[in-house]
């Protein structure tokens, strides 16, 4: 298996998890079944890839002004509009999204210092080799 797609179903697999977590401590969030949780953990995916950083963006002064208590909304948003999205999927309030995104976080805090960064390590090239010749 490509080793992109592999560590892609991997962070889906742990943000199922992280979801999974949420619906099961913070009242107000639930899911109906497994299907459901794949379109969850898709749309989720899919929002932190294309809208985050635009909301991010758009929201800098106010991250900066709150000292990164911003990010947190953020995430509490689209959380929440997955909620609103996808039937079978509920998050009765703000402060339920509030409380699953930070679960969320935290999972993929853990999973990711725990599995390592996904990010790939650019390895140094050699240093260039010395010769003693001069030219002028």
């Amino acid at each position: 298996m490509n080793r992109s797609l592999f560590n892609l179903l991997l962070r889906w697999l742990i943000l199922a998890l992280g979801v999974m977590l949420a619906a099961s401590i913070v009242p107000g969030i639930k899911y109906a079944d497994g299907g459901t949780l794949l379109w969850v953990v898709l749309l989720l995916s899919f929002f932190n890839a294309v809208l985050r950083p635009v909301l991010l963006l758009f929201t800098l002064p106010f991250i900066i002004l709150s000292l990164g208590f911003g990010v947190l909304v953020v995430n509490a948003l689209l959380f929440y509009f997955v909620g609103k999205i996808v039937d079978g999927f509920t998050v009765a309030s703000f402060w339920s999204a509030l409380g699953g995104s930070i679960i969320v976080s935290v999972t993929n805090l853990v999973m990711n210092s725990v599995l390592g960064s996904p990010r790939r390590r650019t390895v140094a090239p050699p240093p260039p080799k010395r010769d003693d010749v001069i030219d002028i």
